[in-house]
């Protein structure tokens, strides 16, 4: 599915669309460059899971834990040097833990997701617009 969006509350929705939809382990992986909407999408989906705290980058933290019936475990892997750092914080079980797992800068850490990730491609095509590419299967 391809979908533009032409403001950043646009992308919002759209990520709002789509975490209403996601079930208990799903993995949304986030690809695109800097201010492509990665964060702005992944508010929507917590939006989309109920959840009312303020969503923010984890650029510097790695993992932000928003707790709700479904939590949203929002990963950022822009400081990471390898895939191994991310286990070693405790990927698997973060996975075990029943919870959504989005990750934005995917594109750092390409072996460590299954079949079933959820993939959405972000590319900015104006100074407002995005194209989006979510691929689930």
């Amino acid at each position: 599915m391809v979908i533009t969006t032409n403001c950043e509350n646009e992308t919002i929705r759209e990520g709002e669309k789509l975490g209403r939809t996601l079930k208990p382990g799903a993995v949304v992986a986030l690809y695109g460059e800097l201010g492509a909407g990665k964060t702005a999408f992944t508010k929507g989906i917590a939006a989309g899971l109920d959840i009312g705290m303020n969503v923010t980058s984890p650029t510097f933290t790695i993992v932000n834990e928003y707790p709700a019936e479904i939590p949203l475990f929002h990963f950022d892997m822009y400081r990471l040097e390898s895939e191994a750092e991310l286990f070693d914080i405790g990927w698997d079980d973060y996975l075990d833990r029943g919870g959504i797992c989005v990750v934005e800068w995917s594109e750092k850490v390409p072996g460590i997701f299954a079949a079933d990730t959820i993939s959405v491609r972000f590319t900015k095509t104006g100074d407002n617009t995005r194209r989006i590419e979510i691929k689930k299967d």
